[in-house]
């Protein structure tokens, strides 16, 4: 069993019962997707098992010691990188825009590449998540979640976009572009949700 197997039978077990949020299907396959993203711009074992990874800290009881004696300093590190402090003794909703300014501020000072390719692979999951709902959901979907103001998600992947500046040529940064636009741009939406048509430039 190599790294990222092994990552992801972890993983498996860790977010065992967990259900996504603005879709509800298996948490599981939000990383699963994360790393198969992560695969297009990179293949190094570390990477793609702290993509798998990502969200066992901070979405579960995993430690961040028990990821790193289990696959070793750098898949940790990276798994921290992509750690918010939730301050569970606070509403997520009271702490989301200090939590988002505290992660930008990370991803900004961090030049290692593998950081870029993680946030993006995260993110871009995140994206196409977003879309299907505004698809089937309209203007509703941000109901369900922590932050409700359409224009602050926007601010926060716009910035994201901006920080992954590494990544320019990639297919996957160019998908994120695209569904940036497409899920912020009223217009488009308004269009796609009455009647299932979609057009836009990029």
């Amino acid at each position: 069993m190599n790294t990222f197997e092994k990552a992801a039978h972890f993983a498996l077990t860790a977010h065992e019962g967990q259900i996504r949020k603005a879709n509800p299907i298996p948490f599981i396959l939000h990383p699963m997707e994360v790393a198969q993203i992560v695969s297009t711009m990179t293949h190094s074992q570390e990477v793609m098992a702290a993509a798998v990874l990502h969200d066992v800290v901070e979405d579960t009881s995993v430690t961040l010691e028990e990821v790193r004696e289990t696959f070793g300093d750098r898949v940790a590190w990276l798994v921290e990188k992509e750690t918010e402090n939730k301050r569970h003794n606070l509403p997520a909703a009271d702490t989301w825009q200090i939590r988002k300014e505290e992660s930008l501020l990370d991803l900004k000072n961090c030049d290692d590449k593998d950081v870029q390719i993680l946030w993006m692979a995260d993110k871009l999951s995140n994206l196409r998540s977003f879309f299907r709902s505004r698809l089937r959901d309209g203007d509703r979907m941000w109901e369900l979640f922590n932050q409700k103001d359409p224009e602050k998600q926007k601010w926060y992947y716009s910035k994201i976009l901006e920080l992954c500046d590494q990544l320019q040529d990639t297919t996957a940064y160019r998908e994120y572009k695209i569904l940036l636009k497409a899920i912020f741009s009223t217009d488009a939406i308004n269009l796609q949700y009455q009647t299932g048509a979609f057009h836009f430039e990029v």
